[in-house]
């Protein structure tokens, strides 16, 4: 398969820059320096050419949308008093955090093989 010819080469290149930086001395002195690398959710490949192309189109998912949404409530909250306009936000937010929580289980029963 000519794809995964493709990434070895660009991994042997890859590999071959880090070698050069560690030797060059570039690579030391980093901020987590000899510490294992944070843990990160990495998108299956028909997720990650999802995005891609809904962000070529300049379409924001809705689980995108409601996550801004719900930071601009809590950053509302913070600055109510105690009462009934904070107990509203508090409403908002969780309401928010429901339909956003049914939009992720959504696209992942979509892209379910």
């Amino acid at each position: 398969m000519a794809g995964t010819g493709l990434m070895r080469w660009l991994e042997r290149i890859a590999e071959r820059m880090m070698l050069k930086a560690r030797a060059e001395g570039k690579l030391s002195g980093l901020e987590g320096e000899g510490k294992p690398l944070p843990q990160r959710h990495e998108p299956d490949s028909a997720e990650a050419v999802g995005y891609r192309i809904m962000a070529r189109a300049g379409v924001l998912p809705e689980e995108i949308v409601l996550k801004k949404r719900i930071d601009a409530a809590r950053a509302e909250l913070a600055s109510l008093p105690e009462g009934a306009a904070r107990d509203a936000a508090l409403a908002r937010i969780a309401d928010l955090e429901m339909r956003r929580a049914i939009a992720i289980e959504a696209r992942r029963r979509f892209m379910k093989p």
